[in-house]
């Protein structure tokens, strides 16, 4: 199985970002943690990551992660500009199954490979120097491996709403099965959906 990493920094904002998105929702409010509280993140989860792929899969949906930090500009980027752009929004509801980390928290997470560990030893073990970055998994996850080594793709930073859809898409079509790489089926979707 192909792992698709997209090392970003936040420059792919850029694409998408010209025209004025239709905003189905306003941004997300922030808690106490200084996190971006949306109604499409999962926060009343053990973070038992077998039991949200389980539940997951029992509504017929994409589990995913989104690990952020307080003061993240790129994450504000995200949850103002791309998640309530309404494509965005409504494909994050109807196709995906997310929870929430905290780069820097600690609160237990039991990762696949059953090892129970902090949210911030867990991103120091899936290696991830990025906020936000989104893990995708596919819909079983073989026993032993950790979520670094489950993930179907891995995007770590911030993209805009074409960026972010497409990649959505492609994980729930299984793209990552296929013989058409991710860039090339964003390439397409592009041209399909007439974006210059």
């Amino acid at each position: 199985m192909r792992i698709v990493r997209i090392v970003a920094l936040g420059l792919g904002l850029a694409l998408g970002a010209a025209a004025a998105p239709a905003m189905a929702h306003g941004p997300a409010e922030m808690g106490d943690d200084g996190l971006h509280k949306t109604d499409w993140i999962h926060s009343d989860t053990f973070k038992d990551l077998r039991e949200d792929l389980a539940a997951a899969n029992a509504e017929g949906k994409r589990f995913a992660i989104i690990v952020e930090q307080r003061g993240c500009v790129y994450c504000n980027k995200m949850h103002r500009d791309v998640f309530p752009e309404e494509s965005v929004h409504s494909y994050i509801h109807d196709h995906f199954y997310f929870i929430q980390l905290n780069m820097f928290g600690d609160v237990e997470v039991t990762d696949f490979d059953g090892e129970v560990l902090s949210e911030k030893a867990a991103a120091r073990k899936w290696g991830l120097l990025f906020t936000p970055t989104i893990m995708y998994f596919p819909e079983q996850v073989p026993e032993g491996q950790s979520a670094a080594q489950a993930a179907v793709s891995i995007v770590p930073g911030a993209f805009g709403k074409y960026t972010t859809r497409h990649m959505m898409e492609w994980v729930v079509q299984h793209g990552y099965e296929g013989d058409e790489p991710f860039q090339k089926y964003h390439a397409r979707r592009l041209k399909e959906e007439g974006v210059n």
